[in-house]
């Protein structure tokens, strides 16, 4: 009886979800002939200018059922995944190739050393290890099944490739060979849309103010959207921060459909309320009536900023007993319901992230096989799902990677 031939495994994507999926089936299946492709001139691109060129490998979140709440888009099909594979069992994988991740106070997770290039020797070394081959500039042009169950890769050099698993880790795929691929193979694709971006406003409450960051304040759409609640950046554009940029997650494509044209609603002071605000103007009124409004910033809110909301309001030479009720429910409502126009978005390019991609009901979670081509398996942003800034993308791409790995050399 004659051996079976070592198994052979194309992964479509030299990207985060692409490296660790072929690294997970050459380390599975040691006979296994793994080959990733990579359109570009570089492999592990974002990789490499994640976090300030840090590298923010995952989160500090090790209950699933807590990790799913940062996925705008995929958090029900990952709460099985996140079971299998999550940011714990992706620290220890580092650890056993010697690199130490830490954690940071807001809960990023990044090696050690600072420095994204050390994930990216980790991958390169442990794929020459494992010999794993890298095929840059070259991308798929064309994939084909044959009966019996082959694939056959048309690349984009016009040579011709074959295996018998093959792995989508191509990251967005708007407009490109794959997406057709997949359709004329019968899976849907759904729109894409960016993700993760700041908020462009033209606004004298904030014009002058670039780099004040209020650390806890909420955002939500005037119209009935998602509220966030976190740190907000003021910006030369307009606004940003860890709050804008999950709120442009969930509220991404309808955004999209807004041409990026809407009110958010802020309150600067986070969970404070109006009937809080009136009772403390009330007690400096008694207690500091002769003090002047603009030597009292509440709840720590950022000088510059406490002078440009009372300027707003006309009341920078008042003092507290000067303060009118009309004076009083402006000011309230600049610091807790202050309602700003935007017009237009800025992407951050470390962290651009777009949803849309193959329909996840058309996705076998539990291996990342396809439900109607067999041998054919997804990984990564090709798939319609997507988190928050925090290093949530990344644990996505190590999740559906090792289990794609995993499934490929399974039998």
């Amino acid at each position: 009886m004659s051996e079976k031939p070592p198994k052979v495994v194309a992964v479509i994507g030299g990207g985060a979800a692409g490296f660790f999926a072929a690294l997970t089936a050459a380390e599975a299946d040691p006979e296994a002939k793994v080959t990733i492709y990579e359109s570009g001139r570089r492999t592990l691109t974002k990789v490499k200018i994640s976090g300030g060129g840090r590298c923010n490998v995952t989160h500090n979140c090790f209950e699933p059922r807590y990790l799913i709440r940062n996925y705008p888009r995929g958090n029900r099909e990952l709460l099985g995944a996140f079971h299998r594979w999550q940011p714990s069992d992706t620290i220890q994988w580092f650890a056993e190739r010697n690199v130490q991740i830490k954690a940071e106070p807001d809960g990023r997770m990044f090696p050690t050393t600072d420095d994204s290039q050390t994930i990216i020797d980790c991958f390169e070394t442990n794929a020459s290890r494992a010999g794993i081959q890298v095929r840059k500039n070259l991308g798929l042009d064309d994939l084909a099944l044959d009966e019996e169950g082959r694939f056959s890769l048309e690349l984009s050099d016009g040579s011709f490739a074959h295996a018998d698993r093959v792995c989508i880790a191509a990251g967005s795929l708007k407009g490109s060979r794959i997406e057709k691929i997949l359709v004329g193979f019968g899976h849907s694709v759904e729109p894409l849309a960016p993700s993760l971006f700041a908020f462009n406003i033209a606004d004298k409450r904030t014009h002058g103010l670039s780099g004040i960051s209020v650390k806890n304040a909420r955002v939500k759409t005037t119209r009935k959207g998602s509220e966030q609640k976190g740190p907000i950046l003021i910006t030369h554009r307009g606004l940003s921060g860890p709050a804008i940029l999950r709120l442009s997650a969930w509220e991404a494509r309808q955004l999209q459909t807004e041409n990026y044209h809407f009110d958010i609603s802020i309150n600067w002071l986070g969970d404070v309320s109006e009937n809080q605000l009136r009772h403390q103007c009330n007690d400096l009124r008694a207690s500091q009536g002769k003090t002047l409004i603009r030597n009292k910033s509440f709840f720590g809110l950022p000088r510059r900023l406490w002078e440009r909301i009372i300027e707003i309001c006309g009341i920078e030479d008042r003092s507290w007993s000067q303060l009118r009720k009309a004076q009083e429910s402006k000011l309230i409502a600049e610091l807790i319901n202050a309602k700003f126009s935007v017009q237009g978005k800025t992407t951050n390019k470390e962290e651009f992230v777009t949803c849309g991609g193959v329909r996840l009901q058309e996705v076998n979670f539990k291996t990342m096989e396809s439900r109607s081509v067999p041998g054919l398996y997804f990984a990564g942003e090709c798939l319609d799902m997507d988190g928050v800034t925090g290093g949530f993308n990344f644990q996505a791409a190590w999740t559906t990677g090792r289990l794609a790995g995993m499934a490929m050399t399974s039998d």
